[in-house]
């Protein structure tokens, strides 16, 4: 069991009570129902949200994915990245990160879940800019500065509105540390430099467990029901425990899943994309495939695509889904590398923007749709991914599309 997993299993040990989803005798009456969240709504599906922005401008929206409406957000001057733990979206520029609250989020209990949404509104700004790594789960998000130095807020000011104070962590890291359970996953680079090893810690920056093994030139992480995967260059590491052993490795092993084929610098795997949840992870292989990685097997396979912008899966089981340079949005089988499906042309000239112009186009992908934003076209496309690639909606968020995040999952 990971330390997400066993995060999960607490959260379900104190959602459920007595395990009847009766109070225990003796407890306190309670008038507020089972799942109960201050100031939102539940809801019995998923309440996806599109975070959106355009540099240029600094226009952001959101777009609520079930009603179809567009919510104007503001502008934010200086804009250059997104990314999002689910619930928030985090704005980057060189000036600092804005936090956007999108009003959507899930909480995974483990045998259940529980979907809200709220209103939207502006949270503060975190003072790491452009080349931050920030990443958050239900109880904490670090953000990781460009020189390696972490900072630890608070989940619960951020759910207020506000930042809060932070816990500074000691040492310094290589690329981003990871919220996983109640534990902090990185890469942690020595005082006298060489290959930076993992290490687990808790939220205030004690060392937990000491796995020990080094990831060398480290691209790319990303969260799985199995653990927490970071990219390296033979490779990836995979650091999964329950956190209850004892002695330096705390219960927690890193393991290695090298590529098993010497792999041009050029053709590593960089930054993950992939369904939330998901154990299949999915990395832009040099300029002409895509690499996947099985996080369950522990192997990686090589997709040979042709000239690629953008690729993502929603796991094992579902095709894998590539914008090419023409424009259009293909699907292949991942185990065979068959070509399954291909639309039309959607997006004009969708590689200029990763060619110095701006991000690159991205492909978002949840249970049941996939998303792609087209930029020059003003739109963000929905696909579903299990009906041949069919457009199910077109989407004019009103702005040039250039920032994408999914939010709700």
């Amino acid at each position: 069991m990971t330390s997400a997993l066993l995060a999960a299993a607490l959260l379900n040990a104190g959602c459920t009570g007595s395990g009847d989803g009766e109070p225990r005798a003796g407890s306190p009456p309670t008038t507020a129902p089972h799942g109960y969240v201050e100031g939102a709504t539940e809801s019995a599906e998923q309440q996806s949200r599109l975070v959106l922005g355009d540099p240029a401008t600094g226009a952001t929206r959101v777009l609520d994915l079930i009603s179809g409406e567009v919510h104007d957000t503001g502008r934010r001057a200086g804009v250059t990245g997104l990314t999002t733990d689910g619930r928030f979206g985090y704005f980057s520029g060189a000036d600092g990160t804005e936090v956007l609250d999108s009003g959507a989020w899930m909480v995974d209990h483990g045998d259940h879940v529980h979907y809200y949404r709220a209103k939207i509104r502006h949270v503060g700004r975190f003072p790491a800019g452009a080349g931050a790594g920030i990443r958050g789960d239900s109880g904490a998000t670090v953000v990781t500065d460009s020189a390696g130095r972490a900072k630890v807020y608070r989940r619960a000011d951020l759910e207020r509105g506000t930042t809060g104070a932070a816990v500074e962590l000691p040492g310094v890291f290589a690329g981003p540390v990871v919220p996983a359970g109640e534990h902090l996953i990185a890469l942690r680079r020595a005082d006298g430099g060489g290959t930076p090893r993992t290490v687990v810690l808790d939220r205030r920056g004690r060392l937990i467990a000491s796995p020990g093994t080094g990831c060398e030139d480290p691209r790319g992480d990303a969260v799985t029901r199995r653990g927490v995967v970071f990219g390296c260059a033979d490779g990836a590491v995979l650091v999964a425990g329950t956190g209850t052993g004892t002695g330096t490795d705390g219960g927690y092993t890193a393991v290695r899943i090298p590529y098993g084929a010497k792999t041009p610098e050029r053709e590593r795997a960089g930054a993950f994309r992939y369904r939330p949840g998901s154990a299949t992870l999915t990395a832009l292989a040099g300029k002409n495939a895509i690499l996947v990685l099985d996080v369950d097997k522990r192997t990686w396979t090589r997709v040979e695509t042709g000239p690629v912008v953008a690729a993502n899966t929603a796991g094992a089981g579902s095709p894998l889904l590539v914008l090419r340079t023409d424009g259009a949005l293909y699907g292949y089988d991942i185990t065979t590398g068959r070509q399954l499906s291909a639309t039309r042309p959607l997006l004009r000239n969708p590689s200029a923007a990763g060619a110095g112009k701006g991000p690159a186009p991205v492909i978002e992908v949840d249970r049941s749709r996939a998303y792609l934003n087209d930029p020059e076209g003003r739109r963000v496309y929905e696909i579903d991914y299990n009906d041949g690639l069919r457009i199910a909606r077109t989407f004019d968020p009103g702005i040039r599309p250039v920032l994408m995040a999914e939010t709700g999952r």
